[in-house]
């Protein structure tokens, strides 16, 4: 009989250990910068900078709970609708952001 309950305790655990890390990974979100000037983006719950022809990627992001917001250097903004998901990537350039799905290798 013990043997059984260290068994099904091992189940169990192994279960518990998969499960969270199933729902700890939220997915990447990425921003390219393909603009002359640094721009800040807010996420609805993050902002940060993007530097011009960089990029950041948020790891374990997931969605973003809203709209995305960039604002350049000049004072403009710009908003695409949110959520904005992994499957997807923000795309900065001059005076402007688009979203645009990701393909199967990232790009």
């Amino acid at each position: 009989m013990t043997c059984i309950r260290r068994l099904l305790a091992g189940a169990l655990a192994l279960g518990a250990v998969v499960g969270t890390t199933a729902c700890g990974d939220a997915g990447e979100l990425s921003i390219t910068n393909d603009g002359p000037d640094d721009v800040t983006i807010s996420t609805g719950d993050e902002e940060f900078e993007v530097s011009a022809g960089g990029g950041v990627v948020l790891l374990d992001y997931g969605c973003t709970p809203g709209d995305v917001t960039a604002r350049f250097a000049d004072g403009r903004t710009a908003v695409v609708p949110g959520p904005v998901c992994p499957d997807e990537e923000i795309v900065v350039g001059d005076g402007r952001v688009d979203v645009r799905p990701l393909t199967s290798n990232g790009t």
